[in-house]
Formats: C-alpha cells, structure tokens, sequence
C-alpha cells in the first residue's frame, strides 16, 4: 500500500491545510511570495500534518483548530530545508531547484526566516499555552541542531552518540512536536500526549536513520538527487561511521571532499554498500520503530492508532 493510501481518509483537511499554507505565504513582497511558494509547490510528503491530524483523533477533533497547528509545524519544516539547502550547497531538493539556486543565498535565508516568523504568527490562533512552550522548545532544538550540522561537517572522529543527537534535532523532535501538539490542540489527557510524543520521537529516528541509508543505496532518479551527496557535502551519518570501523574503509572515507570526483565517490559508496553497515544501520532503524509501537500499545485503540502504526511501519521500510 502507498503511504498516501494509508491517510486517505484525512484528504479533505490536508487539501484545506495546503490551501491555509499557501494562504499564509502571501506577502506584500513579490520575491519573498514566489520563494515561499516556490518550496510550498514542489510538494512533499506532508508527514508532519498528517501526524498532527492524526494525534488529534485521539481528542476533540476541530479541523478548523487542528490545522493551525498543522500549518505551522509544516512551515518550520519547511524553513528549515530552506536553510539546509543554503548550507548544504543544494541545487536541487526532490528533483526541482533550490531556492538558493533559483534565487541566491541572501533571498533563501530571509526566505527562511519569513516562512518561520510565519509559522508562529499563525500559531498564535492556537489558545493553549502549553503547545506555545513546546514549540518554543521544539524550534530552539532545531536551531541547535542546524548548527551542529554545520560544526560537524567533515569531522570523521564523531562518535555514534553525537550523531544521534544531531538526527533528534534535526528531525525527529519536529516529528515528535507534531504528535503532541496535535494532541494537545484536542484536549487530550497529559498521559496521551505524552506516549504521542514518544511515539513521534522513535518514529522521527528511524525516519532519519532510513534517510541517510538511503544516501547510500536508492538511484539519483528516486532520491532527487545525486546517490551519495550527504557524504560528499561532509556530513556523517550512521552508515559512514558503522562501516568506518573497518580501517580500509576508513581510510578511504577520510579522503573524502566536495569536490571528489564521481567516480571515486562511487568506490567509497560501493564500499560502504558492502561492509554490512547498511544492515546495521537498518537493525538501529528497526529497534526505534519498535519502541514507537510499544508506545501506541498504551493509547485508545481507534482507526487512527491503526495509521499511526502503518505509517512508521511504511516510513522504517521505505527504499526511497
């Protein structure tokens, strides 16, 4: 089944969640509007929503309050790839160009900062001072980590406990924040917010870890761009440091630089393809997801229980 399927149910509210984004990325500026739209319409996979939506079954869903927090989360995402793609160097993000790339440096971050002021001004229609902590917390960890990418690219010497620290900010406290706050959006019980929460964290880890195997082993046409272009831009995930234990393949990374070319990239991916990392780092992916299982064991069994579990259950499978 295609992960779309899978929420169906909830097409109406997203197609209104895409239309309250678009709503909210006008601006009185013609470059700032065709920037934030131009990201908003390459599309994606809407994950985040779809988690709030869903969190808020568990409670007294009200669409109509459920989707400023869905818009909100979203835009953060959103202006946080802005950002990644100006520190990255990208050109391209799923198959389409960057704004960096469209435009220049300057505009993609202000562009950036306009989606993300955006994003709580809109969050200031959601009357519960909770969810306005949590996304404090959740948006000060992002930051966080934005920089931490940028200090510990091409540092070869990290150990695995920094890179999980890294993949928790950079993506699965958004994932978390949006289980709990669309939970909290509903009125749900502390405990059920909660086990929401840690839900969303385990499933955002895996969802990480999938990712940068990914890096590794789908083609350019599915990833969107070139295979391998995380190593090459320096950062270092989990199947780089797995197969580094292997001194040859050490070896072999440590060359490693942005303007290496392809084919000897290649050789390096090749060889992390064949050292058993790839598997590893699929079993670590693995124990996440069962840990974000554990967690909807303990919540109201529902149709929305059942979709939460058959998205982790796509997003830790998944080969592209």
């Amino acid at each position: 089944m295609k992960l779309k399927m899978m929420y169906s149910f909830l097409n109406t509210d997203l197609q209104l969640i895409e239309k309250e984004m678009e709503a909210t990325l006008q601006s009185d500026s013609h470059v700032l509007r065709q920037a934030s739209l131009h990201l908003l319409q390459a599309g994606g996979k809407r994950i985040r929503p779809v988690f709030v939506l869903l969190a808020a079954k568990f409670g007294d869903y009200d669409i109509n309050v459920v989707k400023k927090v869905a818009v909100a989360l979203e835009l953060i995402h959103m202006a946080s790839l802005v950002h990644d793609d100006v520190i990255d160097d990208s050109d391209l993000r799923r198959g389409a160009p960057t704004v960096k790339s469209k435009w220049d440096n300057r505009v993609a971050m202000y562009t950036g900062d306009y989606i993300f002021a955006r994003s709580l001004e809109i969050m200031t229609e959601v009357k519960k001072p909770l969810a306005h902590k949590i996304l404090s917390q959740t948006i000060l960890e992002v930051a966080v980590g934005e920089i931490e990418q940028i200090n510990q690219k091409y540092q070869f010497d990290q150990n695995i406990r920094t890179y999980y620290r890294r993949i928790k900010r950079k993506t699965a406290v958004l994932i978390a924040a949006s289980c709990q706050l669309g939970a909290i959006a509903a009125g749900v019980s502390s405990d059920i917010h909660i086990k929401l929460y840690k839900f969303g964290y385990n499933v955002g880890m895996a969802f990480q870890i999938t990712d940068d195997i990914l890096d590794f082993t789908a083609s350019e046409k599915e990833l969107g761009k070139p295979a391998g272009s995380d190593l090459r831009q320096g950062n270092i995930t989990l199947p780089v440091l797995l197969a580094m234990e292997d001194p040859a393949i050490k070896e072999m990374v440590l060359e490693i630089r942005e303007t290496m070319p392809q084919e000897e990239l290649s050789k390096v991916i090749e060889a992390i393809n064949g050292s058993g990392a790839i598997e590893r780092a699929s079993a670590v992916s693995e124990k996440y997801l069962n840990k974000a299982f554990a967690e909807l064991k303990g919540l109201p069994v529902n149709r929305a229980n059942k979709t939460l579990y058959e998205i982790a259950r796509f997003i830790g499978k998944r080969k592209y």
